[in-house]
């Protein structure tokens, strides 16, 4: 099988890259090589390419600076997955596209499942919305599959930020009213091909590490494993901070946007591993002792 990946520099597409070159023939492509924001390179770097998947792994995730950049925001967001769709669905293939619980305003408490309606507060949410309404109207086949809070080695997220901040400072905090489900690349990874084949239904699809938390308790937890792996820290307890002393931020984000993976385990007949496996299976493998 013959699988093409968008956005390979980043995050989540460099763990699909080093996942998938054993096994299937892969073609990747990072920004420099293929920039969304171009959608003429999308049509001439893609149109002669031979896969029979393509994942697109590449967005505009600056939350903040979607706001001022609305129109870049919907051009890589919106417009180039289009694109991508139409390429993929001329070929025959399938396209597997990447969104995020940001589509969801928060006020429902409780796990969003693939039929709720989505309602984002940002431009971010805005542009990743239109995206997967782009995908989805142009093939019947294509999945978008909705991640939150995505870590792994490969760029650093949240967890890298606090435990360096960890080991540089002797109090740290995190915000402790905002709620959401992290998701390591390793395992979004791993379970993605039992949905390249063609006879599987197209569509949304949820997909996290199992449970929930705030950023301080995900902070805390990853502080914890670093302490049991023998990793200096300077501070050890994660403090309390509120949404509302976030002053810096510019756009709205949703307070609980926990994603439901019901249908993912209805599916497959297996449930993700907690998020307090996954992130302690990261800090033990990806974070030498010191």
């Amino acid at each position: 099988m013959k699988i093409l990946i968008v956005g390979a520099g980043g995050r989540l597409g460099a763990a699909l890259v080093r996942e998938y070159r054993g096994s299937f023939e892969v073609t990747a492509f990072n920004r420099e090589q293929l920039d969304l924001s171009n959608l003429n390179k999308i049509r001439e770097k893609l149109g002669e390419a031979d896969f029979d998947v393509l994942i697109n792994a590449a967005a505009f995730t600056n939350v903040d600076l979607c706001e001022t950049q609305s129109d870049q925001a919907f051009r890589i967001n919106a417009e180039a997955p289009r694109m991508l769709a139409e390429i993929s669905g001329e070929k025959n293939a399938r396209l597997i596209h990447f969104s995020t619980d940001y589509v969801f305003d928060g006020e429902k408490r409780a796990p969003y499942t693939e039929e709720d309606e989505a309602n984002p507060t940002s431009v971010y949410g805005e542009s990743k919305l239109a995206g997967e309404k782009q995908v989805l109207t142009t093939a019947n086949r294509h999945i978008v599959v909705r991640v939150s809070w995505v870590f792994g080695p490969d760029r650093p997220s949240f967890i890298d930020g606090m435990i360096k901040r960890a080991q540089e400072n002797e109090k740290i905090d995190a915000v402790a009213d905002k709620f959401s489900t992290p998701t390591y690349t390793r395992d979004i990874a791993r379970m993605l091909p039992q949905f390249f084949e063609r006879d599987v239904e197209g569509g949304i699809l949820h997909f996290t590490n199992a449970g929930k938390c705030s950023w301080q308790e995900y902070a805390q937890w990853a502080l914890d494993c670093c302490d049991k792996a023998g990793l200096f820290l300077k501070a050890k307890t994660v403090d309390a901070c509120r949404l509302k002393d976030m002053t810096n931020w510019v756009a709205r984000r949703p307070v609980y946007s926990v994603l439901s993976t019901a249908k993912y385990t209805q599916l497959t007949g297996t449930s993700p591993r907690t998020w307090r496996e996954a992130v302690t299976d990261y800090i033990t493998r990806f974070y030498p002792k010191k």
